[in-house]
């Protein structure tokens, strides 16, 4: 998430040679800065005598709230927005201007924003949007409930990109960016029912959930294949380095299939790997697979072998291809205990909760 950062303001009377530089510090020497930005480019920023040190809040844009500091309140770690002149070659720049945020605020506003995704967050399938004179009724189906989530102009709007459920990731959205299918998160006071929820923020992004048993790995291409359980179409798979593979100790996999049965939590093997209670009665199984992914143990494509069942969340590119998001082996307990004629259980494409859409400084 970009906390205001990103979007500070040039100064108003800039030259046409002016350049911006937005990154992580790395290192410091002196009134050097060694930035690393968001595009994986090296930066060295000399900082000029005079120059103006602004420490900016997270989540701030107005630099009108941003306080004078000195250079050396600047520390590896913080990220900085430096504005200046080009230097002699394209990884240098002067700084006349450096707008600075702490690490430990982003740190600080990062748990805030997950204690507030897990007190009032949730994901699901949008599977109706009715616009109104305010701004849209979106119903989001989030396993076997149907939940009425009402977007205002108020509203804050983000969209993950087709590679990505990364919370850094997301860009500024709008409302008619979301369609009937998209994964979508959102926080924000709910009924006491549960059944609505007035919408604080959304993320939103348009991913394929997949589940199966693999029929062939080709590791030379990083890539599997699979029969899809909801379509029953054989499909390929991209398995790259930002895909997130994690297996599901067996223990685990017996609670959640135990649920598809429709049996008590307490009919199944404990989740002790999950660290978290046992599942209320009004909560899906797919989501709390979702909320506890972060915490299972890692996966790898070599680690997987033909007739293994996996979850998968996939992107889809314009020619038809997947690329995994994320991949979640060691379900066929689960798979197996679909009912027949039910629709297979997915993943939710981030996880809320347990590890909210993930946060960050900019």
């Amino acid at each position: 998430m970009p906390y205001g950062l990103a979007q500070a303001p040039a100064a108003p009377a800039a030259a046409a040679a002016s350049a911006r530089q937005l990154g992580t510090v790395t290192a410091i020497a002196g009134s050097v800065l060694t930035l690393s930005t968001d595009t994986g480019k090296t930066m060295t920023v000399t900082v000029a005598d005079g120059a103006k040190v602004l420490q900016l809040a997270p989540g701030s844009t107005d630099l009108k709230t941003a306080t004078p500091v000195v250079l050396t309140d600047i520390a590896v770690g913080d990220r900085v927005l430096a504005a200046g002149k080009p230097g002699d070659t394209s990884d240098t720049l002067t700084a006349t201007r450096v707008v600075l945020m702490k690490s430990t605020a982003i740190a600080e506003k990062h748990a805030s924003e997950q204690d507030e995704w897990k007190r009032q967050g949730m994901s699901g399938i949008v599977s109706a949007i009715a616009p109104d004179s305010g701004g849209a009724a979106i119903t989001v189906t989030a396993g076997p409930r149907k939940v009425i989530v009402q977007a205002t102009s108020t509203t804050t709007f983000r969209r993950y990109a087709g590679d990505s459920v990364k919370f850094n990731d997301a860009r500024p959205s709008t409302l008619d960016q979301i369609h009937v299918g998209d994964q979508l998160s959102v926080r924000g006071p709910k009924s006491e029912d549960g059944t609505s929820l007035s919408a604080i923020e959304i993320v939103s992004g348009s991913f394929r959930n997949l589940s199966g048993i693999i029929t062939a790995i080709d590791a030379g291409s990083g890539s599997i294949t699979l029969k899809d359980l909801a379509t029953k179409q054989t499909v390929k798979v991209s398995v790259t380095t930002n895909s997130d593979l994690r297996a599901l100790p067996a223990e685990v996999a017996a609670r959640f299939a135990a649920r598809a049965k429709g049996e008590t939590p307490a009919a199944a093997a404990p989740a002790s790997a999950s660290g978290s209670d046992a599942p209320g009665p009004r909560r899906s199984a797919g989501g709390d697979l979702s909320q506890m992914l972060a915490r299972l143990p890692a996966q790898t494509l070599a680690g997987l072998k033909s007739g293994d069942a996996v979850m998968i969340v996939a992107s889809a590119s314009q020619t038809g291809t997947f690329t995994a998001v994320t991949l979640l082996s060691g379900v066929e307990p689960i798979l197996s205990a679909t009912p027949s004629g039910a629709a297979p259980m997915t993943l939710s494409p981030w996880s809320v909760g347990g590890g909210s859409p993930e946060g960050g400084g900019l």
